[in-house]
């Protein structure tokens, strides 16, 4: 052996370090070689990963805010997205930025209910359009709160951050951080008992996944995994979750009105699938875990504090600057038709499958004391209106005619009409919608006009929940790029 070894220009020289023997292989003429190669591979390796992990779990974030000054950034169809990234320590570093008696103290007090026989719930999505109205519908009744939200740039931050400090205005504490940081779930999990979650954190639109697909993997299939393990693994005791699926499931179904027994494996967007995936991914975690899971399929949701990208919010913008608008039509001419469900039937949906979600019969053990409710429902206005009669109510708000442009349906994702079956809810916990698209729309314009300060002859109407006005501090802090109209 020593032979062959010498033969080979090799040597074999033995170190002690410690106590511990260190094996050294010299190689006369070839170590520089061996290194370059091994640091080649390292580095290949090295790049995958981050590769890997950037695309599948922080994955970019186009923006898609606009301003009334008619900048050309608008939303959806009426103007093109910007590209910005999110940075991977914004998220990453979490768990590692929150900490300390003071942040604890402040996380407590948020969570903990003003009640008698209060509720405990982590909000994820608190700053989006529908977790801002259920955290004040919450917190109004006493019961603890908790938010969390990333501020993402799929639509003007700013808006959010204004519901942020709509919320700080009434006691509720909304975390920036992203819910697959999965440290910072089970620190807030040791800190506060939550009794539920209500997980409205989502990628939203159905055009938006033809551009950027990952992003959807990442927030609906990953995210949502993500709180399932923490709330199955580490909570104790579990909590009973409720959370935000989607009538986009419905796909290519005909029969009308839908039903949560009408077929749903026939999704016609990657955001539907994702959503579907995510119902699966729920009976999953029912089954093997015990978690009590209930699903809300939401039906265009609408009103005050609203979405930018969707399409009553950028159809006022366009109308007010005078900016084409494009309706769909199906191809055999027929009106593109929606369920237009305002915010605050939505909200009393929510908080009545918060309410009789039931208790998860899991533990941290993994063994469950028997099956835990597994639930979906259609929250719905029951009445489908054409979207032009839509844009005709907006017109008479506004005072002004829409520069319309008619158009055939493409087959991007949208659908030509969505009908609401809301029965089984209506049976379970009383939901029954109330609000009519006229009235809804009204409220809706009346903030619009407040928040973007905007001097437009329409009447004033009475608020139907706390967060249709800005708070005072909001409004001190309106983004820059608002239309001055009252210049």
């Amino acid at each position: 052996m020593p032979a062959d070894a010498a033969a080979k220009g090799m040597k074999l020289e033995r170190y002690a370090s410690g106590g511990a023997m260190l094996l050294r292989r010299v190689a006369s003429g070839k170590i520089v070689t061996a290194s370059s190669h091994l640091l080649f591979r390292a580095t290949v390796l090295a790049t995958l990963a981050l590769v890997f992990l950037f695309t599948f779990h922080y994955p970019s974030l186009l923006s898609r805010s606009f301003s009334l000054s008619g900048d050309g950034g608008g939303a959806g169809p009426a103007g093109g997205p910007g590209m910005t990234h999110r940075s991977l320590l914004m998220s990453s570093s979490a768990s590692a930025a929150y900490g300390g008696a003071a942040w604890e103290k402040e996380v407590r007090r948020s969570a903990k209910p003003r009640r008698d026989g209060g509720i405990t719930v982590l909000v994820t999505g608190a700053a989006g359009f529908v977790g801002t109205h259920c955290s004040l519908a919450l917190r109004a009744r006493g019961d603890g709160v908790l938010g969390l939200d990333n501020f993402n740039s799929y639509y003007d931050p700013e808006l959010k951050r204004a519901r942020q400090r709509l919320l700080a205005d009434r006691g509720v504490l909304v975390l920036d951080a992203d819910i697959n940081d999965g440290l910072l779930l089970e620190k807030l999990f040791d800190l506060v008992p939550f009794t539920h979650v209500l997980h409205l954190a989502a990628q939203a639109g159905v055009r938006y996944a033809m551009e950027a697909p990952q992003t959807y993997v990442a927030s609906n299939v990953a995210g949502l995994v993500s709180v399932f393990e923490v709330a199955a693994k580490h909570a104790d005791p579990q909590p009973a979750i409720v959370w935000a699926s989607s009538s986009s499931v419905y796909g290519l179904n005909t029969d009308a009105p839908f039903s949560e027994e009408h077929r749903t494996d026939r999704p016609a967007s990657l955001y539907a699938a994702t959503k579907k995936a995510g119902e699966a991914i729920a009976h999953t975690y029912n089954h093997i875990y015990g978690l009590s899971i209930t699903g809300l399929r939401f039906f265009t949701v609408y009103g005050p504090w609203g979405r930018p990208d969707m399409a009553y919010f950028y159809f006022t913008k366009s109308i007010i600057t005078g900016e084409p608008i494009t309706l769909f039509r199906t191809a055999d001419g027929a009106d593109a038709r929606r369920d237009f469900t305002y915010i605050e039937d939505v909200v009393k949906g929510c908080l009545g499958a918060l309410d009789t979600s039931g208790k998860s019969t899991g533990s941290k053990s993994g063994k469950k004391s028997g099956p835990a409710p597994l639930r979906v429902y259609n929250l719905g206005n029951t009445s489908p209106v054409p979207v032009t009669r839509m844009v005709a109510i907006l017109e008479k708000l506004l005072g002004k005619k829409a520069n319309k442009r008619i158009v055939t349906m493409p087959s991007n994702g949208d659908v030509p009409f969505t009908h609401a079956n809301v029965s089984h809810a209506a049976h379970d916990f009383g939901y029954r919608p109330t609000t009519s698209l006229e009235a809804g729309l009204r409220h809706f314009v009346d903030w619009f006009v407040d928040y973007y300060k905007l001097k437009l002859d329409i009447p004033k109407i009475t608020k139907a929940s706390g967060a249709d006005k800005p708070s005072s501090s909001s409004k001190k802090k309106k983004k820059a790029a608002a239309m001055a109209a009252s210049s």
